[in-house]
């Protein structure tokens, strides 16, 4: 809706946004604002959004699939003139900070700092700090001053000669120890806690929002103890968290454990190996994912450099989208056994969803990439320059898992593999998999295709069930939107204000943000015969910008000539105006249903000598 809108003029406040509750927060940045305007003045939108979304040209604005929710058809919207953007899918837009700031997930002062340094620009000091940054400031430095205390342990001190014998046994070569910063938690308990409070003074709670310290028997200690350590990082490089993993065999503990979910660190939203793999992963457009850190560290070793690591059982849809802005492809690599295939099949549908072509290496000579590399690094080589296409791969093992020859075994390779072709979005190549699953089973294509409609019919009451739950714009809201955005997409809006003179003395409107963008449209046409969009909006109202924004973002027709133009607006005018009227019939038709019960006879003959009227205007437009 229009009062949620977060498209907001900003030329003289600085934006903060509250993600816990969704609302921007507003401050004066007073002379450190020029700072603001002056970066903001330097970016260029559409270079700046091209770099992470392919845009296209849509007459004056640009185009695109919306980066913060999935559609198949582009409603995402960048004006070069105002530079700004929106959604009209999801309803998000602003500026250049705005964008970056939802894109990287990263608060204002951070943003300021990108965005300045794009544009060359040095900040002075400005003070732009919300709680939120600066708690997120912190743990960046708690988690880096950590990471090279577990560092040291591991390669310099005596306690970790322990840890340091573990990394040499599985092959793990000094320069690699540097590369990915490996480090060791010693057995004691408290060593890093005691640093950190007493040579580096941060405060306990500083300790605990970092996820880096627990609390045992009533004092707070480490939470990583006796573990290899290896440090993960954002895709900007930061430290955001830890991954441990236990030095010998013990079915008692988890083998790995992850820093808890902090300001910072989210599981499902992070890798391990970005920071070092991204370059080689947009060279090659293609991202090789395993399952542990040791898999991609032994990959790294042998120049396989484009490999990161999961951070749980599956892709998740977040994981998904970060790895899409670096590559085309993803190539599953993972384990072998069970939970391995069933974490590369949950992948698949959240690849798929995302556009991206999705192959396998079928891992030969071991149960993981690490393994297998150092039972046989040529055959490894060979399997990651061969990878299969995933559904070439899901149809092959599904055949040698059941017999295809019995009518059960054909059932349960269909029921196996059907839940996979139907997510893929290319028809064509649906179809091509679909005949070669016909093929190998000895059945019809028609049969399979109506099992795939079984599919789908289950999964669109699954979508309607969705659907039915969200809030759906009104017919006229949408209306009001689409007349507004006419009128000032319009080369010379005053022109088309004579024709709507009875429509905007009588109509009644229902936004009424809208309303009042109208009424001042009117006033300006009479002040100034000749005015344009840009003195307009000179003019109005702050509380006004975010609804006039999305109305001259709103994507419009083309048009013949101007005539053609003016006859949709006095079309879509006279449409809204039957609209308007059928709703203030129904509002009085409910609150005269309400008197009557109250026996409200007075309330209720004033509505009915409203309604009246109404009613008689609706049967004259009918008619005419």
């Amino acid at each position: 809706m229009i009062k949620n809108n977060p498209i907001v003029g900003i030329c003289m406040i600085q934006v903060f946004l509250n993600r816990k509750s969704g609302c921007l927060v507003l401050q004066l940045a007073g002379k450190h604002m020029d700072q603001v305007s002056l970066v903001r003045e330097k970016i260029d939108l559409v270079n700046l959004i091209a770099t992470y979304v392919p845009l296209k040209k849509l007459g004056n604005n640009f185009k695109a699939n919306c980066p913060f929710h999935n559609e198949k058809t582009p409603s995402f919207v960048v004006s070069p003139e105002r530079q700004i953007w929106h959604c009209f899918g999801c309803s998000k837009g602003g500026d250049c900070f705005s964008f970056l700031m939802e894109y990287e997930h990263i608060e204002f002062p951070e943003a300021l700092r990108i965005l300045a340094e794009k544009a060359g620009i040095a900040l002075e000091q400005t003070g732009y700090d919300s709680s939120i940054s600066s708690k997120k400031e912190i743990i960046y430095k708690i988690n880096a001053i950590a990471m090279e205390f577990y560092h040291y342990l591991l390669t310099k001190h005596a306690v970790g000669k322990r840890a340091l014998a573990y990394v040499e046994s599985r092959k793990i070569k000094p320069q690699t120890i540097e590369t990915y910063m490996l480090g060791f938690a010693p057995t004691s308990g408290n060593a890093l806690t005691q640093y950190l409070l007493q040579k580096k003074k941060y405060n306990a709670e500083d300790l605990f929002e970092a996820g880096l310290v627990t609390k045992r028997m009533g004092r707070i200690a480490d939470f990583f103890v006796d573990r290899l350590m290896f440090p993960l990082y954002d895709h900007r490089g930061n430290v955001i968290g830890f991954s441990g993993r236990i030095l010998h065999t013990n079915d008692q503990v988890a083998k790995y454990i992850n820093t808890r979910e902090t300001l910072v660190y989210h599981k499902g939203s992070v890798f391990f190996g970005l920071n070092s793999s991204k370059d080689a992963i947009k060279k090659t457009e293609q991202a090789i994912v395993m399952e542990g850190e040791l898999d991609v560290i032994a990959a790294f070793q042998e120049g396989i450099t484009n490999t990161v690591a999961i951070k749980g059982t599956a892709l998740t849809e977040d994981q998904v989208n970060l790895i899409s802005r670096f590559a085309k492809k993803i190539t599953l690599c993972f384990d072998g056994d069970n939970a391995g295939q069933e974490a590369m099949k949950r992948s698949i549908p959240i690849i798929e969803k995302k556009g991206l072509q999705t192959t396998v290496i079928v891992i030969p000579n071991g149960k993981d990439p690490d393994e297998s590399i150092k039972t046989d690094v040529i055959a490894f080589k060979n399997a990651v320059k061969k990878d299969l296409p995933v559904y070439d791969v899901i149809l092959d093992r599904a055949i040698k898992k059941y017999p295809s020859q019995t009518a059960e075994g054909k059932k349960k390779i269909g029921d196996e593999v059907l839940p996979f072709l139907v997510t893929i979005t290319n028809e064509i190549v649906k179809e091509h998999y679909l005949r070669l699953l016909a093929k190998s089973i000895d059945t019809s294509y028609d049969v399979l295709i109506k099992e795939i409609d079984k599919i789908h019919k289950k999964e669109i009451v699954k979508q309607d069930i969705v659907i039915t739950n969200k809030e759906k714009k009104p017919r006229e809201e949408i209306l009001e939107e689409y007349l507004l955005a006419l009128l000032i997409q319009f080369s010379s809006p005053a022109l088309l204000l004579p024709q709507l003179t009875q429509f905007l003395d009588q109509y009644i409107w229902g936004t009424p943000a809208y309303g009042k963008i109208a009424l001042k449209l009117k006033e300006a046409a009479i002040d100034n015969k000749a005015f344009t969009i840009k003195e307009f909006l000179a003019t109005l109202p702050q509380e006004l910008v975010g609804a006039f924004d999305t109305c001259f973002l709103l994507p419009l027709p083309e048009f013949k000539n101007d005539e053609y133009y003016a006859k949709e607006v006095q079309k879509t005018a006279e449409e809204l105006f039957v609209v308007g009227i059928k709703r203030r019939i129904k509002d009085l038709t409910h609150k005269i249903s309400i008197l009557e019960k109250e026996e409200n006879e007075e309330k209720l003959i004033a509505l009915q000598e409203q309604l009246s009227p109404l009613l008689k205007q609706l049967s004259g437009i009918k008619q005419g």
